[in-house]
């Protein structure tokens, strides 16, 4: 079953079940209130026939004027409204006799000849009794006249000097208060037709509407599995629908910035292989002619050393190339242990100074130690040499006339170390890239003696986040560049 149909079950069924409770309610309500208020003027009816019945008491003979009671019956026979009087029998106080309406008056009101003892016995103790009779039943001591309608009725006691001397039933026909009660139930049920009708519109507009808002997700996952991440639904955050909307822009920008990534990876990895597949293929054509020229005695005597020399150079260059690639792999997957332990910076940033001073002495760049022995940091020694090596390597590359600056200083509970040049610098998107592997800021500068794997960078962020230190870069396009490194002190 579609979504659609079972909200609007789901809607329509408390719609009805609420509309049923409350009718029921409010028909129960008005069918007690209509016998309630029936029986409250009947008795009232009863209450004020006593003060308008002219009453002769002759050495405790009770007599009741019925011309008065029919007159009163007159009055009120519009609605239907009849009354019987009952007497206490002379002589005999545990008898009881109608005196009003006569046998011939009966008819077909179902007034039977005598009250029961039982009710007789109620009324004594100013009780009102109230009920509901079927033929036969008004009063069960007696049979009820045949054809009789059912009657509710009250039975007012009459008093006299505290003395009861009569009894008063007010009835009305039960068919014209049902017929009150009828006609409630079907206004009641009318309403019901109308209110079910409103209830379908309103459950199905509102299921049209939560499935709409679902539609969205689902046509929208749609585009994520054809490839569109571009995707931006719209929330509001109001339910769990909105949230689910939340989530899944999360999820579309989470994919495609992933997918943003894979593309500019194999970018790069285009790009090294084209750089890898170049600079292997200089160095394995100089070794190859070179060998075909030992081999063919085509290289003089004299040159034979200096052949052997550079084939050794380009060699180391090959192996340099493939190191890397080995070191980033192992760095990346954890496979190379760190020996932590506590050394002074000073004496490995002097001996780099020392190895990289022909470098920059080639490139017509001046190299810069600050700091002042000791200056104590916790990291492993030779990965240490490694990052520093790297940066300062990278700032020579890109630096031309200028000036390379090692600052190394203590700062809280950790080791800072600064290398900063006045070289080309980068733009800020560049900055944001560096990191990446097979990355260069300036693809055109192909030094073959370092830098050419684009390698560089991406191993020195490796190794310093596994050191759990931080390495943060600033640059200015034509300004320079400037590396801050540090590394956190033993916490053990």
């Amino acid at each position: 079953m579609k979504l659609i149909y079972q909200l609007m079950i789901s809607f329509f069924a408390v719609i009805l079940t609420v509309i049923f409770i409350v009718g029921g309610t409010v028909l129960n309500y008005y069918s007690s209130y209509v016998y309630t208020s029936t029986y409250n003027q009947l008795t009232g009816y009863g209450q004020n026939a006593e003060k308008l019945v002219a009453q002769t008491v002759t050495s405790g003979h009770y007599e009741i004027n019925s011309d008065t009671i029919r007159k009163i019956e007159m009055v009120f026979s519009n609605q239907n409204v009849n009354f019987a009087i009952y007497s206490l029998a002379e002589g005999a106080t545990n008898q009881n006799l109608r005196v009003y309406p006569t046998e011939q008056e009966v008819g077909r009101r179902p007034m039977p000849e005598h009250l029961s003892k039982s009710y007789w016995a109620r009324l004594k103790k100013s009780e009102y009794i109230k009920d509901t009779s079927n033929a036969g039943k008004l009063l069960s001591a007696n049979q009820m006249p045949k054809g009789a309608q059912p009657q509710a009725y009250v039975i007012v006691p009459w008093f006299y000097q505290n003395k009861m001397f009569a009894a008063v039933v007010v009835s009305a026909r039960v068919a014209d208060i049902d017929s009150n009660i009828a006609q409630i139930e079907s206004n009641l049920f009318v309403a019901l037709i109308i209110s079910l009708i409103l209830a379908l519109i309103l459950s199905y507009l509102l299921a049209r509407y939560q499935v709409s808002r679902v539609n969205r997700v689902r046509h929208a996952a749609h585009e994520v599995a054809d490839g569109n991440f571009d995707i931006d639904l719209p929330s509001k955050h109001r339910d769990e629908i909105d949230d689910l909307a939340t989530d899944f822009n999360i999820m579309a920008k989470s994919l495609q910035d992933s997918q943003q990534e894979i593309e500019r990876q194999e970018e790069r990895r285009k790009e090294f292989m084209a750089n890898a597949a170049h600079e292997m293929r200089t160095p394995l054509t100089t070794i190859n002619g070179l060998l075909e020229g030992l081999a063919y005695d085509a290289i003089p005597e004299e040159s034979k050393g200096k052949s052997i020399e550079l084939m050794r150079g380009e060699t180391k260059r090959l192996i340099r190339l493939v190191n890397e690639n080995l070191d980033y792999e192992k760095i990346r997957t954890g496979q190379i242990r760190l020996s932590e332990r506590e050394f002074d910076a000073m004496g490995p940033l002097h001996n780099i100074v020392t190895q990289l001073t022909k470098k920059a002495a080639d490139a017509k760049d001046k190299l810069v130690l600050q700091g002042t022995s000791p200056v104590s940091v916790y990291a492993d020694y030779d990965r240490f040499v490694q990052i520093i090596f790297n940066v300062v390597q990278n700032a020579i590359q890109f630096t031309q006339n200028g000036q390379i600056t090692i600052k190394a200083e203590r700062g809280f509970h950790e080791a800072v170390f600064t290398i900063s040049d006045t070289g080309i610098g980068m733009t800020p998107e560049q900055v944001r890239n560096i990191w990446d592997r097979y990355y260069k800021a300036d693809p055109s500068r192909k030094n073959t003696k370092y830098g050419e794997s684009g390698l560089g960078l991406s191993i020195v962020h490796s190794l310093v986040k596994q050191h759990g230190g931080d390495i943060k870069v600033s640059s200015e396009l034509h300004q320079g560049t400037t590396f801050k490194i540090s590394f956190p002190d033993n916490t053990e």
